[in-house]
């Protein structure tokens, strides 16, 4: 019997398996909890050294690429185009397909929670947002990186701060408690403001399909991963409303649990393993899973309920 309750849908039906550290091919082993009821995934006990699987080359802090006067001249101008003008051939190929569901003028507060690096916030920034900040505890120190752009070491749960839009683009799986995590967010959420959440669901057929082997189950850093209905769920207990979702998962979700299928860590290049017509058939199956609603991570948008 597992004494532990589902953090998503507070299901006591739970259910354990194994999963490795993969990602750098260090091979310590994690106990998982999967609900019976919702399908919603959490690992059961979090490592007191979990810092250490964030170290070395981890993707979130690879240094920030910067961007010249012209290159910012163009993304702003750009920016521009899309958002105001309507012209979605100008959309970012990266971001535009979110970006212009919560767009609300240049001078909107904007968080992004588990910013790593910032360059998310460095595209805005140089897209003529001006007030922009990350939060990540994970960060070395706090950073200006522009007028109106700062990154700041601290978990966003412990800010007073208030915005217009709260992002958590693959971040809200990182953190142990989904609950306070939404809470929080809902009491920062300006009137009318928007909680954008990106991340894993369980609800992708490659997770079905291939269990531990499955990519983005990262252990140990996905702490929480939840299916959407979970996802609504514990949402509606804090209060919050999805006011729209889409599946934005992409070739990764193959080539990667393909690559530790074959015993490889995410550290070798994916493109000397597969030949670049098993790369574009992995984009093909992706799109067309988005599609089907079969993909393994979302897009949701989520509002005050009340």
């Amino acid at each position: 019997m597992i004494d532990r309750q589902c953090p998503f849908c507070k299901s006591t039906h739970l259910t354990k398996f194994q999963a490795y550290e993969r990602m750098f091919g260090a091979g310590d082993s994690f106990s998982y909890l999967e609900c019976l009821d919702c399908l919603s995934l959490q690992i059961e006990q979090v490592p007191d050294n979990l810092s250490d699987y964030y170290s070395g080359s981890y993707y979130s802090f690879v240094p920030l690429v910067s961007s010249s006067l012209i290159s910012k001249a163009f993304k702003a101008l750009r920016a521009k185009l899309f958002l105001q003008l309507g012209m979605s051939f100008f959309a970012p190929k990266v971001y535009g397909y979110w970006l212009k569901n919560v767009f609300q003028g240049f001078n909107q507060s904007i968080a992004d929670v588990g910013c790593g690096n910032g360059q998310l916030l460095y595209e805005l920034h140089c897209s003529g947002f001006k007030n922009l900040t990350g939060f990540d505890p994970y960060l070395e120190k706090d950073q200006v990186l522009g007028k109106g752009l700062s990154l700041q070491k601290m978990d966003f749960l412990d800010s007073d701060q208030t915005f217009d839009l709260i992002m958590m683009h693959h971040s809200f799986e990182h953190m142990s408690n989904p609950e306070s995590v939404l809470k929080a967010c809902k009491e920062r959420m300006n009137p009318g403001g928007t909680l954008l959440i990106r991340l894993p669901i369980t609800d992708g057929q490659v997770w079905k399909d291939k269990r531990a082997n499955w990519v983005q189950l990262d252990a140990p850093r996905h702490l929480v991963i939840p299916s959407i209905s979970g996802l609504k769920a514990l949402a509606k207990t804090q209060g919050l409303k999805l006011s729209h979702m889409e599946f934005d998962s992409t070739a990764f979700q193959f080539w990667g649990t393909a690559l530790y299928e074959q015993g490889h860590s995410l550290e070798v290049d994916e493109n000397e393993i597969f030949s670049s017509e098993e790369m574009s058939d992995f984009h093909k199956k992706a799109f067309l899973y988005n599609q089907e609603g079969r993909g393994d991570q979302a897009l949701l948008l989520l509002k005050k309920a009340d």
